[in-house]
């Protein structure tokens, strides 16, 4: 009897075994290496007299006008003009899971305030961290999102702006392979100004829309929402009006089958309180792609 109950538990676990290495090689493997790409970004704007460039996401080029504000506008008696502006991110982005991105870089912008195009040169770095606090899959309650980034413009001198942007965010996916759902959240904005003459109040957007992502994997959102901004002064003067503005904003991304951005438009008009329009194109550079 122990020879026949050696014998079954010696068939078991050679079974088991087999059952698990077999299990193992039907299992997709997991990526080794995260992906890691340059977030290129190109963003072209217009910006009414009287405002600075505020909206979603786009905190350095907002950095850059808001220091070259803040060092010019005693040069600029009528207070600040209507203004264009061209703006490349680069950050170094590391999707460290499927949860968890870092990133960090530098971006550049040349500005025309009325007399020509500055010339092109580094004007702010930034960090940042993107996180799923929760995730849906398939449950109830919606995926919240967590995105907060550091900004600082340069040269590091009398008028140079430090900001913190956070976005909370929530997305419900209306089906399973979440190519469908709707979105709500909210974007907070500080500045400092390295002046004690000057200073800049708190940027906040409410928003909410949604998005759909067709078979061919490409993907629509569009969010809507209202920006309120507390204004900007300057030895007692205001060189930026307080506002509380509507603001839409649409994306429009090709995506492979991973979920991976291979390229992205995105079109925003925000009334400060005159519309300001900015166009983006985003077109990663992939070291690592899983």
């Amino acid at each position: 009897m122990r020879a026949v109950a050696l014998g079954l538990a010696c068939v078991t676990v050679s079974a088991s075994a087999a059952f698990s290495a077999e299990a193992d090689e039907d299992a997709p493997a997991k990526p080794t290496v995260p992906n890691i790409y340059l977030d290129l970004r190109t963003s072209y704007a217009t910006i009414p007299a009287g405002t600075l460039g505020l909206g979603f996401g786009n905190t350095s080029l907002s950095a850059a006008f808001q220091a070259l504000a803040a060092r010019r506008s005693t040069t600029l008696p009528n207070g600040l003009p209507a203004a264009k502006s061209i703006a490349v991110d680069l950050p170094l982005t590391v999707d460290v899971t499927d949860r968890v991105s870092l990133y960090g870089g530098v971006s550049g912008s040349t500005t025309d305030i009325g007399g020509g195009w500055s010339s092109f040169d580094i004007t702010s770095w930034n960090i940042g961290v993107q996180a799923d606090l929760h995730q849906q899959n398939g449950g109830k309650i919606p995926t919240i999102t967590l995105q907060s980034t550091l900004t600082q413009s340069v040269p590091n001198e009398q008028g140079m702006t430090n900001s913190l942007n956070n976005i909370l965010e929530f997305d419900y996916a209306l089906d399973e392979d979440e190519t469908r759902g709707w979105l709500t959240g909210v974007q907070h904005t500080y500045t400092t100004i390295a002046s004690p003459f000057a200073s800049i109040r708190p940027n906040t957007i409410l928003y909410a829309g949604g998005y759909y992502q067709w078979p061919s994997n490409w993907k629509f959102t569009g969010r809507v929402g209202m920006q309120s901004f507390g204004g900007a002064q300057l030895a007692g003067r205001t060189f930026a009006e307080s506002f509380t503005q509507p603001i839409l904003r649409l994306d429009l991304d090709r995506m492979d089958d991973n979920d991976n951005r291979l390229f992205g438009i995105t079109a925003q008009i925000a009334w400060t309180p005159k519309p300001s329009y900015q166009l983006t194109l985003r077109t990663p550079l992939y070291a690592v792609r899983n």
